[in-house]
């Protein structure tokens, strides 16, 4: 199998200003081509700390996709730390310029000498064309690797990579089979916890690899096989069992881990409670606190949403809680408004004032101050209201501020999610989110 590195190139990716996220989608794109990316790495506009981290890279890897840098400014630099590290002198290339000169006369712009930059390439460098951009990419071939260039901007460096690198790879002949993987997103367990159901499951002979990654959004879980391996493996049995055994390897996972399963393959918490809200043709109506309209904005991201989000009230403020939803003030002075009291009135009057099928609320302190001894930075509670009566799950959440009331949208979304799919407004004992007034540690 052909292995890979990225090198993501910007200072700008190293102050805080923007976040690489061309990595995400050339490893998946490597990997649906039998190319595994082993390492990845972000490094500064500097000739030199480029120059350091291609060499680096050469050594580990068969092909090291560069992204960034090969702009028209001083700062783009790029193509000289390239030069510089294999030996192979800038050069220009008619080629390039042409492309360039026609894309910008096209918009009614001259050619600067700045622009006329991005034409010079290394000596002896397939080019890259750019049907997106202006910026061409390039690869080069060094010490029996390949480097590729891409421009950083993501929508080019995608068309790039698939109209002009992957033909490159192909006839190179370092794609290979495919890498399988499947994907399910869990709310309401942990690493540790999820490692200890289902690392039985996975056969001994380490055709499968195991990935577990948690956000506040819940955890993650990869299963990944080649299939290299599963042509290997299919001489000894049939072909259709070779091809089907990740599919069952991944229904097993799913069966243990039950309820907690929210979704396989990239599908987020809304599309799954939007989906069921449609089929099942309810009605939702929320109420939110300490989220401030966070789960009414995931609601609405989904396309179809009209069908079954009637409003959202954003009521942080007591006097809100009892001017817009009707929650009483006494509730409020003897509970306080973070509370499984609350929660469930605010959801009840959220239901009752919009006339819908369901009411969601959600309630806490997401810090980073306000908390007390007895009510903890973190802790959340949730409502849930419908027909037949009401109930509320209480959460504690660690971290930032943001990241707490993430989790919250997500364990508000949950809780409707396991009602609409298994019946019950919050999950079994032991998964997380404790009954009534009580709360476990996420």
């Amino acid at each position: 199998m052909t292995t890979a590195e990225i090198i993501a190139v910007g200072s700008e990716l190293l102050l805080g200003g923007r976040v690489d996220t061309n990595s995400l989608f050339l490893s998946e794109s490597l990997a649906e081509h039998g190319i595994e990316v082993r390492f990845k790495s972000v490094v500064g506009d500097d000739v030199e700390d480029i120059g350091v981290a291609v060499t680096n890279a050469v050594r580990r890897a068969r092909l090291v996709l560069i992204t960034g840098g090969l702009g028209p400014t001083v700062d783009d630099v790029t193509r000289e730390a390239v030069a510089c590290v294999t030996g192979k002198p800038l050069r220009l290339r008619p080629r390039a310029l042409e492309s360039i000169t026609r894309r910008l006369h096209s918009a009614g712009r001259a050619v600067t000498a700045n622009q006329r930059r991005q034409a010079f390439l290394p000596t002896g460098a397939r080019l890259l064309h750019n049907t997106a951009g202006i910026a061409p990419g390039f690869a080069v071939e060094w010490k029996r690797c390949r480097i590729a260039c891409l421009p950083g901007v993501s929508h080019e460096a995608r068309r790039m990579c698939a109209e002009s690198l992957l033909p490159v790879l192909r006839r190179a002949g370092l794609l290979s089979s495919a890498i399988e993987t499947r994907t399910i997103q869990t709310f309401g367990l942990l690493e540790g916890e999820i490692n200890d159901r289902i690392a039985g499951l996975l056969p001994a002979s380490g055709a499968f690899r195991l990935g577990l990654l948690a956000s506040p959004l819940g955890v993650s879980v990869s299963l990944t096989r080649s299939k290299t391996v599963q042509r290997m493996q299919a001489r000894k049995r049939s072909v259709t069992q070779a091809s089907t055994s990740l599919d069952a390897l991944m229904g097993a996972v799913m069966t243990e881990l039950g309820p907690d399963v929210v979704s396989i393959d990239g599908q987020t918490m809304e599309e799954v409670v939007g989906h069921r809200l449609h089929d099942r043709g309810l009605t939702i109506a929320l109420a939110e606190s300490c989220t401030g309209g966070l789960i009414a904005h995931r609601l609405t991201r989904v396309a179809g949403s009209s069908a079954y989000v009637d409003r959202g009230v954003v009521c942080y403020d007591n006097r809100a809680k009892t001017e817009l939803l009707g929650v009483s003030e006494p509730l409020l002075k003897k509970y306080g408004a973070v509370s499984a009291q609350v929660a469930k009135a605010m959801a009840q009057g959220v239901r009752k004032r919009s006339h819908v099928d369901v009411g969601l609320s959600v309630t806490g302190i997401a810090g980073p101050s306000g908390g007390t001894g007895h009510k903890p930075v973190g802790l959340v509670y949730v409502g849930l209201a419908t027909s037949k009566g009401a109930s509320t799950a209480a959460f504690r959440f660690h971290g930032e501020r943001d990241a707490i009331t993430l989790r919250a949208s997500q364990a508000a979304l949950d809780v409707l999610r396991r009602w609409l799919c298994h019946g019950c407004p919050r999950p079994p004992s032991g998964s997380g989110i404790g009954p009534d007034g009580g709360s476990k540690d996420l």
